[in-house]
This record gives structure tokens, C-alpha cells and sequence, in this order.
């Protein structure tokens, strides 16, 4: 069966599932004895070694086995969660994801995890942190038939063993005869089960655990043993045990452990068939098979009682919005047409038919935005594994506050954010909070807070990272950007601490005194700034010294319509962001001032800027000079505002962004272009390309 076909619905499911997987060991660490997270991260594992044993990545399939069993011992109680068994797990999610973007990008899934398996496994035979498996040993021991088959095993036992055998382990059965007179059973059986749990897992015991802990056997029990130790050592450690008379050990494989299985399942068939008076145990007449017994925890036997909730959520690939997208546009720009046609007609009938249309186009120019926001928590679940791991590789005590993740963006501009906010966060926990000593030396406490909020207002979505450090030093910042050249002494003597704090944003720029594998080399700041300018958004720092620095991201809510001030230049059209424009007004010409040979205008107590868009553009039928009064509009830029000489104002508008495409270079304060109700043209201003 071609499997291709499945491909994209394999690699959208695996990455929920390793999101869940991230998002529940996080959880998990919290509340290491939750045995219900543990639960769902089993369950979820299970699903995804389902998935790829059927795509065919064995790799893949194999890492998530050895995880489940882990898991297994820890829901089953047999194991308690530890720091080194969730840093061992977390590196398995990690070679995981690694996995699944190797067959993004159309590979087989495949990579190098010997270590990690080495350390999975070593958990499961009960070894401690860092220790990795030892070579396999090979043993000569008795594979004949012990004398007491007495074990019957369920399916998941079954299948346990099997695969330890495939997977290199030794299975071991072993029986322990003590002496006639032996006056304290339960002694001795416990002396011997704590000397096989420090060499491996015991998997099932014959009598029950809690009948031999009691002393109720005779004088013999045995068990199913997973260990990697040799079968002799452990025969003559047994037999240094007190009162012990006899110990059997024989080293199974497949065959030997499906015979022994069979034999065992007669056995109980038969001692079942003795004690039956009349009618024949139901248990007995199916012991031949091997059976699930309980297997299954309460819980999750509850939950699997209770009937399915139907899925209310679909996959639908971006492109197919985008098209979407663009039909809709298509469809807005004829509806404006058609709207100067009914009023240009006159007719009652067509203007009632176009009113009703706009209405309907009204809801589903909705409905398609709606379609195409997503919450801000597809990018903000990933930040709390980063801080836990950024902080453990720091030596510092970090707790994330996610609030407002249910805040909807644009999906464009959530694929284009997600770096600029790794850059910050990153930033915020290397050098916004002090290593814990610094802390309580400063009278805080030593766990460090890292606030993750996104919220809207206007058009706009806000994202702020904000942590309760040392603040941003402004005498550090100084003299680190004189040494590195990104300002002259009296450049620095004359800014202000806003300005100061801009000097992040600088290429090359870094505080850090040495490089690390978090920060020092001057990369990432520039590069949120620059990213964040492009989707016509504005980061601004506000820091107190010793109490904390705020970075607060302002973003357009949509990239693909936007509210619009139409204008006209001469005989042609321009759209300017609404999210961009402080005020409009009229000016006459005696207010123009020249400073230094730049034209300035006197806005709200200050001077601004005063930019000639026809000399920008090189408008040829207009010219801001020969005119009396000039029409202009304020715009802003962070704290930084200018203002654009125009023609005349023509409206407001929501207009449908298009790209230009690769028709047109790059063009200097051009962002886009609009197809107005007429079926012109207008091009779109960055207003951000104007201001410096």
C-alpha cells in the first residue's frame, strides 16, 4: 500500500503528539506522582509508535518503544519519576522531533540514539542516573524446563519479555527453594527480591508478591527476571542468602519462554480441573491462550467506557486560505464596483439586491478572516521546555507565566514571529535574571519570573515578555556599545535612557562578556527588530534597574486586509496603514521650516520631519511647492513620528493586501499594492521606511 498518500496527515499528528508529549512531561516534572499525566503521556507515546511502525519508521517506532516501557514501570508504580529520567525523556522528545523533521524534509527518519536507548534501558533494569547499558554477556545456563512451571503470564507480560530477548536483554526464570526449616519465608524471599530489583526487573512472581511478603507458600517461589547481569553471579549471590536450599536459573529465548508459557498455562488448566467440582472454570477452558489480565488501570478502563467525542476541527493546508484569500478579494473589489453602478443607475431593486449582497460579502469577509487567525499558543507552547532547559543549563530557577495565549493573529504572521520571541525569551533568562545568588543577595526570591502575555488593542496584538531581574543597566550598555565602535563617547554623553536602551537593537551588539552557547556572539536582537519592522510592527523596551525589563512587541492583527487611508497624488492613488497614522491636517506653507537642509514642522511642542511623497515617488503632475496649504499625515513609528505632504484625501477603506510579486523590484517605502472598487491600482506606503 502506497503510504505516501498519508505522509502530511502523519507529520501534522506526530507534531500534535510531540507538543502533547512536551506540554505533559512539563506537567509531569511539576507533579512527578500525577499518575493520570502519566497516563496521557503513555498514551500518547503509544499512539505515535502506532503511527510510524505503519509508516515504516522503524526508528522512530523503536526510540517511542523504549520510552513506553519507562513510562509503563512508572504507571504501573514500579518506578518513581526522577531529575535524570525526565532530562533522559526530554531527550528522547528531543531526537524525536529531529526524527520528524528529517522526513519533512524527505528523509527516513533516521538518526543516531544509541546513547539515549543505552539510558532508557538503563532505567528500566533500575540503574541510576548516567549509566548506560553493558555489552551483552552470552551465558551457558540450562534452557531445559524448570521443575516448577507455575507462572502464567497476561499479554502485556508476554510481550514484555519477548521483546527484552529481541532487544538484547536476558530473561531469566528463576526458582528459589529454601530450607525445610526455614522459620522467617517472607525474610529470606524479601532478602532475595532486593538483591534481583538492584540487578533488573522482576516482571511476574508465582506465588502473587503479596502472598510470599505474608509468608503464605510452602517453601519454593519463582519469578520472570529482565536483567542484563550474568546468570551464574546472580545463581551464587542467591545462594549466599541464609536458609536458602536450591536456586534454579534458566536463560530463555523466543522458544524456550513460549514453552514455558504453554506449559505453565496446562499446568494451572489442570490444577484448576482437579478443583472443580461440576462445572469446568471458564478461566480454565481459555488458559491455553495468552490473555490479558489487568493490564489496564481503572482509570484508563474508565475513560475508554465513556463514549467517543466526535472530532470538531478539520486540517486545511494554508495554501488552500490563501486562495481563498484571493477569490474573496476579488470578489470585495466587484462588490464596490458594482455598488457605484446601482447608485450611478438609480434603479430601487438593484440598489436593494446590491445593499443585501454587501451584507452577506460583509459576513463572509468575516468568516474568511476568522478562518485565518490562529492562537498565539501554536508559538508560545514551545517556549515553557525552553526556559526549563535554558534555566537547568544556566543553574538558575525560572518560572514561565503564559497569559493571553488564546489571542488570534494573523496565521502569516504567526509563522513569522516565532524567532524574534525565541531571541527575547532567551534574552530575558540569560540577562535579565540573576543566577540565584545574586537574588537572594538582592532580597528576591530565588525562582526568577518570566511573563509571556499577548493581548489586543485596536487593530493591533501585543506581546510582551517581561522579568523581574536586574534591569538594564544604562552606564553597561554605554560602554559596551563604545567599545564595540556602535557609538562615539559624545553620542552616548547626549542620549536619553530610551535611546540608550535601543542600542540593543544594534547589529553586533552584546552585553555578554563571554560567548556561550546562549548568548555573547551579538546575534538576535538586530534580527527581532528587523523582523518585527517588516510585519509592520514596533518593539519598545521599558526597564527599571533592579526591578526588571519589559519588551512589548506591537503587531498588525492582519496582514491580508488592513483599515487604509486613501490619498491622491496628482493622478495617482496611495493607501496608508490606519495602525500607522497619528492625525491628519492642513498646514500652510509658512509653517515649513528648513534645519539643516531637512523641512520640519512644528507638531504638539516638538519639531518633526516633513516628507515630500510626489519627490519620494517622483510624482510627475503634483508638487507640494507650488501649493498654499499642504495636507499631510502624521504617521509613527515607536516613539519616532514624521509627517507625509500629500495631494488630497480621498477615505478610508479596508483594502486587500497584495504582493507585488517579482514583477517590481524591492521599492523603498512600498509594501504592497491594493485594487481599489474602480479596478485601479494603488500602491501600499510602509510608513516605517520613512522614519530613521
Amino acid at each position: 500500500m502506497d503510504m505516501n498518500q498519508y505522509l502530511s496527515m502523519f507529520i501534522d499528528e506526530s507534531n500534535d503528539h510531540l507538543q502533547s508529549l512536551n506540554e505533559n512531561m512539563l506537567q509531569l516534572e511539576s507533579s512527578p506522582s500525577d499518575l493520570g499525566i502519566v497516563q496521557v503521556i503513555f498514551r500518547s507515546a503509544h499512539t505515535l509508535k502506532g503511527m510510524a511502525a505503519t509508516m515504516g519508521f522503524e526508528d522512530l517506532a523503536s526510540l517511542t518503544h523504549q520510552m513506553e516501557n519507562v513510562l509503563d514501570l512508572v504507571r504501573n508504580e514500579k518506578l518513581k519519576m526522577q531529575d535524570f529520567i525526565f532530562d533522559t525523556l526530554f531527550k528522547s522528545l528531543d531526537a524525536l522531533e529531529s526524527m520528524v523533521q528529517d522526513i519533512v524534509q524527505g528523509g527516513e527518519g533516521k538518526a543516531d540514539v544509541s546513547s539515549i536507548v543505552a539510558s532508557l534501558q538503563a532505567i528500566v533494569r533500575g540503574e541510576g542516573a548516567g549509566v548506560s547499558s553493558a555489552a551483552a554477556v552470552s551465558v551457558e545456563s540450562a534452557n531445559s524446563t524448570p521443575a516448577y512451571p507455575g507462572i502464567e503470564l497476561d499479554e502485556f507480560q508476554f510481550s514484555v519479555l519477548d521483546q527484552s530477548i529481541t532487544e538484547g536483554h536476558k530473561v531469566l526464570y528463576i526458582q528459589v527453594q529454601l530450607r525445610e526449616d526455614c522459620q522467617l519465608k517472607a525474610v529470606r524471599a524479601y532478602m532475595v527480591f532486593e538483591l534481583l530489583e538492584r540487578a533488573g526487573e522482576i516482571v511476574k512472581t508465582y506465588p502473587d508478591v503479596e502472598d510470599i511478603e505474608q509468608g503464605e507458600f510452602d517453601s519454593v517461589f519463582s519469578m520472570y527476571f529482565i536483567t542484563q547481569k550474568n546468570a551464574a553471579d546472580l545463581e551464587s549471590q542467591i545462594m549466599n542468602i541464609s536458609e536458602v536450599d536450591s536456586v534454579t536459573v534458566a536463560d530463555l529465548d523466543h522458544e524456550s519462554l513460549q514453552q514455558m508459557v504453554l506449559q505453565s498455562a496446562a499446568a494451572v488448566e489442570a490444577v484448576e480441573k482437579e478443583n472443580s467440582a461440576s462445572t469446568p472454570s471458564p478461566a480454565a477452558a481459555g488458559a491455553s491462550k495468552v490473555e490479558p489480565t489487568e493490564s489496564v488501570s481503572p482509570k484508563t478502563a474508565a475513560k475508554n467506557n465513556g463514549a467517543s467525542v466526535p472530532s470538531r476541527t478539520i486540517r486545511v493546508d494554508i495554501e488552500r486560505l490563501d486562495v481563498l484569500m484571493n477569490l474573496f478579494s476579488e470578489l470585495l473589489i466587484d462588490r464596490v464596483r458594482l455598488e457605484q453602478l446601482a447608485n450611478e443607475a438609480k434603479n430601487q431593486d438593484l440598489t436593494d439586491t446590491v445593499e443585501h449582497m454587501s451584507r452577506v460579502s460583509s459576513d463572509l469577509q468575516n468568516i474568511v478572516l476568522k478562518l485565518r487567525m490562529v492562537p498565539v499558543d501554536t508559538v508560545f507552547n514551545r517556549f515553557p521546555r525552553m526556559v526549563r532547559d535554558l534555566a537547568k543549563s544556566l543553574d538558575k530557577k525560572i518560572d514561565l507565566i503564559i497569559t493571553g495565549a488564546e489571542t488570534e493573529l494573523d496565521r502569516t504572521v504567526i509563522d513569522e514571529i516565532g524567532d524574534p520571541l525565541v531571541h527575547l525569551i532567551r534574552n530575558s533568562v540569560d540577562h535579565g535574571v540573576e543566577p540565584i545568588a545574586d537574588r537572594l543577595a538582592a532580597g528576591k526570591s530565588e525562582t526568577g519570573t518570566v511573563n509571556l502575555r499577548a493581548f489586543h488593542s485596536g487593530n493591533n496584538v501585543f506581546i510582551e515578555i517581561e522579568d523581574d531581574g536586574r534591569g538594564i543597566i544604562r552606564d553597561n550598555i554605554i560602554k559596551s556599545a563604545i567599545n564595540k565602535g556602535v557609538v562615539t563617547e559624545e553620542q552616548a554623553a547626549a542620549m536619553s535612557d530610551e535611546e540608550a536602551h535601543q542600542l540593543l537593537f544594534a547589529p553586533g551588539f552584546s552585553t555578554a562578556e563571554k560567548i556561550s552557547d546562549v548568548s555573547g556572539r551579538g546575534v538576535g536582537l538586530d534580527v527581532v527588530k528587523s523582523k518585527i519592522n517588516s510585519l509592520g510592527g514596533n518593539v519598545t523596551i521599558y526597564s527599571t534597574p533592579g526591578k526588571g525589563t519589559n519588551f512589548s512587541v506591537q503587531l498588525p492583527l492582519t496582514l491580508s486586509i488592513i483599515a487604509a487611508m486613501l490619498i491622491k497624488m496628482g493622478s495617482e492613488k496611495f493607501a496608508i496603514p490606519l495602525t500607522s497614522i497619528v492625525e491628519t491636517g492642513i498646514i500652510k506653507k509658512g509653517q515649513i521650516r528648513t534645519v539643516h537642509g531637512s523641512q520640519m514642522i512644528q507638531f504638539r511642542e516638538s519639531h518633526i520631519p516633513l516628507i515630500s511623497l510626489s519627490r519620494v515617488f517622483d510624482v510627475p503632475n503634483f508638487d507640494e511647492q507650488s501649493e498654499e496649504e499642504t495636507e499631510i499625515v502624521v504617521i509613527r513609528k515607536g516613539d519616532r513620528l514624521a509627517a507625509l505632504a500629500i495631494d488630497d484625501f480621498i477615505g478610508q477603506s479596508e483594502i486587500v493586501i497584495k504582493n507585488l510579486g517579482k514583477y517590481l523590484p524591492s521599492i523603498q517605502g512600498i509594501s504592497g499594492a491594493t485594487i481599489l472598487g474602480d479596478g485601479q491600482v494603488a500602491l501600499i506606503i510602509d510608513p516605517n521606511a520613512f522614519i530613521k
